[in-house]
């Protein structure tokens, strides 16, 4: 193990919110680092490879650790000269963000209109930065004043303070009808907002949980206008996913896209790194490096 991002999801599971994860558990969802053996005859001793997803750090130990035993089908080689600490910031969050992108239908070249709630997330971020090469016209919520020059860095054309309440006066000020997409990262609290914000045959993806897993009292019909259209993307499906990680790792490399670190924490600091990210205090990933 050379490197593991940190993600809400380990936190909430730490919280006690993930039933069938069963204590003690090393938690980490992905991770980063060198082999020191495998049974796969294409995974050579001391070769690059990131993993992420398939239930590690959950049904199986993570990457809160100094060595991860983990399925090859698990295991993507990745050929690059990044950091550690800036190849661990890559495999969830830019997996999930072209994932969601996908979900919701977006292809480069086009110039629709795309609100990110939740844009200051590390997969928000990521988002911002595949988004910004498609061309499209892009908004983004924070709740924190402060935060907004990170979003403009990464290349929001728009963005909107969050204070709790419904965007919609703040969108319709530069998109009268409305985005034609929201990559909602926020989840349950925000999701009947954003189904009622996006424009009428408009889609909404919900692909993160900053406020939980569960929408209350949901009501499809009552929700749902007519013709629009609701999706999710979770990252398990990409899981060994090598070939689109390495392209995320080249366009790095490149500059094209942004690592969005915001914080590099030890393993013996784990404990730190949790209260930083609980307190919402991070714009984009963290990452840990035992």
């Amino acid at each position: 193990m050379h490197g593991a991002g940190l993600n809400r999801s380990e936190l909430r599971t730490r919280q006690g919110h993930s039933p069938t994860v069963r204590f003690p558990r090393v938690l980490g969802i992905e991770c980063v680092g060198t082999v020191v053996a495998s049974t796969d005859p294409r995974l050579r001793e001391g070769a690059t490879v990131a993993a992420v997803m398939g239930e590690m750090g959950r049904q199986f130990d993570g990457g809160y650790a100094e060595y991860a035993l983990l399925p090859n089908s698990l295991l993507m080689p990745i050929d690059t000269t990044l950091p550690w600490e800036v190849l661990a910031a890559l495999p969830e969050t830019y997996l999930t963000a072209q994932g969601a992108l996908d979900a919701l239908g977006i292809t480069p070249g086009d110039h629709s209109r795309l609100l990110i709630r939740g844009g200051t997330s590390s997969v928000g971020m990521a988002a911002l930065s595949i988004a910004s090469g498609y061309g499209l016209d892009t908004a983004a919520t924070t709740r924190q004043p402060g935060k907004a020059a990170a979003l403009t860095a990464a290349g929001v054309d728009h963005t909107i303070l969050d204070t709790g309440g419904s965007l919609a006066d703040e969108i319709h000020e530069f998109w009268p009808e409305g985005p034609d997409y929201i990559l909602d990262l926020v989840g349950a609290n925000t999701a009947a907002d954003s189904l009622r914000l996006v424009r009428r045959g408009g889609t909404v993806c919900i692909s993160g949980s900053l406020s939980g897993w569960l929408i209350p009292n949901f009501e499809p019909i009552a929700l749902i206008p007519p013709g629009t259209k609701l999706t999710a993307f979770h990252s398990d499906t990409y899981k060994g996913a090598t070939t689109l990680l390495q392209r995320v790792v080249h366009e790095v490399e490149s500059g094209a896209y942004r690592p969005n670190v915001d914080r590099v924490f030890a393993l013996d600091d784990i404990v730190a790194a949790h209260h930083y990210m609980e307190d919402n205090r991070a714009t984009g990933k963290l990452v840990m490096v035992p």
